[in-house]
């Protein structure tokens, strides 16, 4: 099992240890709760150093790029991101990632750690002649996000004065620790904050100076328990949980990301651009319990004692007192505030179909 560099510092911290996509990661140091709610009052401090970072540069690379995703990466301008998916050829999600322009000819992209190698591979595989360059650089470098209420004050605390830090959803270099740095405002939990990444040599101590310097703002480590509840109760999707490689953004509730004057061909565009004029049997819903009781993964979703679907998510959500859920139904009737049931332990508990604002986010700063 692989370990970030931070490994030392989380034992040191408490934190109980997990395998989580092959590295051995925190799930959590104090409670998930705990951490879940400092997250949406103060600010919390994860280790994602397991995430990809690819650069993918060249002359033709925002051409290549293209080629990859139903978003318009020609409609980025320098230092701005966009978040989007790698489609396959059935408009399948081969994964969901972040692109950063940063700046002609130059990109980078954050992917997931389970799906590193894969979309490694997909780029190669798609990369024919195009005059580009696809370099991996997971292995140089760490990644530490910082989310939070509080966030922009404790990156204000560490060096990076508030009309300096990047605008939301943007990206820029910096200097912290006498080390370049990059630092990007997007986040997974419904909370502004940011993402620096830096050299694996320097993580460590830049997680220990961000915990020192927040101390007088409340800051805690959070582990990957308390990450999963943050970034359902903000609705985002999960790859492995919502999506995977036979659905498709449209059936993931995901057309927002999809541009619909898109010319340029990309793979699965024919199925995805059908989807999104005739619709599809399957989509993804979010719904609230009102029984007592705690929706898992792929427990049966019924309606009217027939079996409709199955639930990708579910958790109690500490910040509104309820338990709620995310899941795949294949019927195109039902709608917001009707009544489904889940199968729990071979016994029906009903819930209602919510829209997917559990809560208010406030993950846009300055």
């Amino acid at each position: 099992m692989a370990k970030t560099f931070l490994y030392n510092n989380h034992i040191k911290l408490g934190a109980k240890m997990v395998d989580f996509a092959g590295w051995e990661m925190p799930v959590q140091y104090t409670s998930i709760i705990e951490e879940h709610n400092n997250v949406r009052n103060n600010a919390g401090l994860f280790d994602v150093s397991h995430m990809g970072e690819i650069f993918v540069t060249g002359k033709e690379s925002l051409t290549f790029l293209q080629i990859l995703v139903p978003q318009d990466v020609e409609k980025l301008i320098d230092k701005k991101a966009l978040y989007c998916q790698f489609t396959n050829e059935k408009g399948g999600i081969v994964d969901d990632l972040l692109i950063y322009k940063l700046k002609e000819n130059n990109y980078l992209l954050i992917v997931n750690a389970s799906r590193l190698e894969a979309d490694y591979e997909w780029l190669i595989k798609n990369k024919s002649n195009y005059d580009v360059r696809i370099d991996n650089k997971s292995d140089i470098y760490s990644m530490v996000a910082l989310q939070g209420p509080k966030a922009s004050d404790i990156l204000s605390e560490i060096g990076i004065k508030k009309e300096n830090q990047p605008k939301t959803f943007h990206i820029d270099e910096y200097k912290l620790l006498n080390e370049d740095v990059f630092i990007s405002r997007t986040g997974y939990t419904g909370e502004d904050g940011f993402e620096i990444i830096i050299k694996n040599e320097k993580v460590s101590e830049l997680w220990e100076l961000i915990l020192e310097k927040g101390k007088p703002y409340g800051i805690m480590p959070i582990g990957l328990g308390a990450r999963d509840t943050l970034r359902l109760e903000a609705a985002m999707s999960l790859y492995g949980n919502e999506l995977n490689e036979n659905t498709t953004p449209v059936e993931a509730g995901l057309t927002w990301t999809i541009d619909k004057d898109k010319k340029q061909n990309y793979i699965g565009k024919n199925i995805i651009q059908n989807q999104l004029q005739a619709g599809t049997d399957k989509r993804l819903i979010a719904f609230k319990m009102t029984d007592k009781a705690i929706a898992r993964h792929e427990y049966p979703i019924y309606s009217d004692s027939k079996e409709i679907g199955y639930v990708t998510s579910g958790c109690i959500a500490p910040t509104i007192g309820q338990n709620i859920g995310l899941g795949y139904i294949n019927n195109k009737n039902l709608k917001i505030n009707d009544t489904i049931q889940i199968m729990i332990r071979n016994k029906l508990y009903n819930a209602q179909i919510t829209d997917k604002n559990f809560i208010k986010k406030h993950n846009k700063g300055n």
